[in-house]
């Protein structure tokens, strides 16, 4: 046929050719596949169809065509035709398919999510995809900041709630873009983070939710290529990738990195009733998990489960990687239930999964900072021995050790000391390597700081789901009243309690991560599981009359400070731990724990304090620190300091003398601590040029 021709298997997708556009997907089990041609998205029908003939236009498991004239912004779709596989899965011919490695995508006023389910034609309704361009990011203009592990602060944020607020000082048109993070970059940088965490961009379908819902958090992707549109300030497909860059080459100009929440685990597709959409109607059985009766094997809890131990899958997900990575420019990715990514036939878990092994070797992806949750909804949780070795992990233990040790619970202060120490007891004996714990308190999922000192219980009627939706064990106290009070006691309790948890995070070995509004106060009203929840519930506080600035100022310094001394606070080499004071040499970094009483640290199921000196040599020490989470105060013994002691913080004074701009001279053997309080003293020596 004139202006057909066989084209090439690669690169996946759509690519632009000399002589117009070459199109590649992978079908292994099809018999044959229409390429359908649109004038734009909106279109009920295709203007051209294009039969692929497996002869000419098919190599392996890729089915490809190369068509003269065609240029970008060409929107198409598929039809692929093939046998029902058992349990009633497989090809539907009467479904127009979206490109999985297309990078635009459009039709969104016409698609219908239910016209995709069941055996009803939906060309008129569908989805398509867009011709884009492919060039590479500018990093030459805009290199990455490649912090080190060591320096880096991660701030979770989802890009909607961050500036949709009228408050947000944003321009209306730009609130809840990419475009709006962009403008509030400043407000990042004076914070003190190096590196913002965005909850799922990869584009997404509202719809999927329950009826009267929508889908806000977006942890249902329908492509892993396509930035989302909705955090677009304009309504065209081929502007997203810029809008991308633009956000990216903004953080990277302001020293800050830029990493995705990437979900390759599951898709919008669902279980066996869900629509069918793209890899469904493409590789059923390559794409998904299933049994041998055809039946989806779910272990990320959103119906379906995706099989990246096979090789198609395997390789667009790297082609996703390398998308993001080398043509939009992000510093790595975090991996939504990733161990899930480790299963191999009928989910059994794999030592050497084959697309960790993949994605470690393949020098493109090599220097993006990549992350994990070492859990999945099957149960399985690999935490020291996640199957991939440049893979950090996300420490749930540390977020529960700290809670349960401030909230006063029994058996929590050796917990504590091995949290903050690197986790060694989770680690084989040994501080965790730089790089493969994210420390966090709280996360999208789950309480804000705020709220995790103010509810016993989750209140998430709001959701639609009878409160039966979100996590039930969130190791939460509210002080003695459930929710919002005016009783000054339980105000200033929940006010030093904020400042405990944010201090032993910050200060403990680890990578630390920060949830989005926590630095001003931001409530969710009790709900921990705002996923669908487009409201002021869920967005970032902006107005600074309902924002504790007090506590940004305490965060903000105690970031400073955390930076200006790495080599104390965050060690590349670990403090060596002893209970002796003998030193090996003069540059010997050690360690001791104490109780009230030095060298006595008090790890009874009835102890809630315990405090920790750092030293170099026999010099002296250089920090104390103390956790008090007992009802009452306590006297601690304090050991002979390198150089007088200096007061640093404090939790139980008041703003802004809790994290003074300088630190306060003490002295004394010994240190009053208030209930419910943390303390750091640090040697002049170290701190004498510091202001915070």
């Amino acid at each position: 046929m004139s202006g057909i021709h066989p084209g090439k298997p690669w690169p996946l997708g759509s690519s632009t050719t000399s002589r117009g556009v070459n199109f590649s997907l992978a079908a292994p089990a099809a018999d044959r596949i229409e390429l359908l041609l649109y004038r734009n998205g909106s279109d009920g029908a295709p203007e051209r169809v294009i039969e692929l003939d497996a002869r000419r236009h098919r190599s392996g498991d890729y089915w490809h065509v190369e068509v003269e004239g065609l240029n970008e912004g060409c929107c198409y779709g598929y039809r692929v035709f093939g046998p029902l596989a058992p349990g009633g899965h497989g090809f539907r011919p009467s479904k127009v398919l979206l490109d999985p490695a297309a990078r635009a995508i459009t039709g969104w006023d016409v698609y219908d999510r239910v016209l995709a389910t069941g055996p009803s034609p939906n060309a008129h309704a569908c989805l398509k995809a867009v011709v884009s361009e492919r060039k590479q990011f500018d990093f030459e203009s805009h290199p990455r900041p490649r912090h080190s592990w060591q320096r880096s602060v991660i701030y979770e944020l989802h890009v909607g709630a961050f500036t949709r607020a009228s408050d947000s000082g944003v321009d209306r048109s730009d609130r809840g873009t990419y475009r709006g993070v962009i403008e509030k970059l400043p407000y990042l940088k004076n914070l003190g983070v190096t590196a913002i965490e965005l909850l799922p961009v990869f584009i997404f379908d509202p719809a999927d939710a329950p009826p009267g819902r929508d889908n806000v958090w977006g942890y249902s992707p329908l492509n892993w290529f396509t930035p989302h549109h909705g955090y677009c300030s304009v309504d065209d497909p081929l502007q997203g990738r810029d809008e991308m860059r633009h956000l990216v080459a903004a953080c990277h100009d302001a020293g800050i990195e830029v990493l995705l929440d990437v979900v390759y685990n599951h898709t919008t597709e669902g279980n066996r009733h869900g629509p069918t959409l793209s890899w469904r109607g493409l590789a059923d059985d390559t794409y998904y998990h299933q049994n041998s009766d055809g039946d989806y094997l779910d272990v990320s809890g959103c119906g379906n489960s995706i099989a990246a131990n096979d090789p198609i899958s395997t390789q667009l997900i790297l082609e996703s990687m390398r998308c993001w990575a080398l043509e939009l420019g992000i510093d790595g990715f975090r991996f939504d239930l990733g161990i899930a990514l480790s299963r191999g036939a009928q989910l059994k878990p794999l030592d050497h999964p084959p697309l960790f092994t993949a994605m470690e070797a393949d020098p493109e992806l090599s220097d993006l900072k990549l992350v994990s949750e070492p859990w999945d909804c099957g149960g399985l949780y690999r935490l020291n021995d996640f199957p991939a070795k440049r893979i950090g992990t996300w420490n749930g233990h540390f977020r529960d050790g700290l809670r349960r040790f401030w909230k006063g619970d029994e058996h929590t202060t050796w917990a504590l000391a091995q949290r903050f120490k690197g986790s060694p007891d989770l680690y084989d004996g040994k501080a965790v390597a730089m790089g493969r714990s994210v420390n966090l308190i709280t996360a999208h999922d789950g309480f804000t700081l705020a709220d995790l000192v103010s509810y016993n219980r989750k209140h998430n009627l709001a959701n639609g789901e009878d409160n039966r939706d979100g996590e039930n064990h969130n190791n939460s106290w509210n002080h003695g009243i459930e929710g919002p009070t005016t009783e000054p006691a339980v105000l200033a309790l929940r006010r030093r309690q904020q400042r405990n948890l944010l201090s032993t995070l910050l200060l403990a070995r680890g990578v630390p991560m920060l949830l989005m509004g926590d630095e001003v106060g931001r409530s969710q009203g009790g709900n921990n599981n705002t996923w669908c929840q487009d409201s002021p519930l869920g967005w970032m506080v902006w107005n600074e009359d309902h924002c504790d600035l007090e506590l940004k100022l305490f965060l903000t310094r105690l970031l400073k400070l955390r930076q200006a001394l790495p080599q104390l606070f965050n060690p590349l080499i670990p403090a060596r731990e002893t209970t002796k004071k003998h030193p090996q040499d003069q540059t010997d970094l050690w360690r001791q724990w104490h109780g009230v009483e030095l060298s006595k640290p008090d790890w009874a199921a009835w102890s809630r304090s315990i405090a920790t000196s750092l030293h170099m040599g026999s010099h002296g020490a250089l920090i104390w620190m103390g956790f008090n989470a007992h009802k009452e105060a306590l006297n601690f013994e304090l050991p002979v300091p390198a150089s007088p002691w200096t007061r640093v913080i404090d939790t139980s004074l008041p703003s802004p003398k809790d994290l003074p701009e300088q630190p306060v001279p003490f002295r004394g053997v010994t240190i009053p601590m208030q209930s419910r309080s943390f303390v750091l003293l640090v040697a002049q020596d170290e701190v004498s040029n510091l202001r915070l």
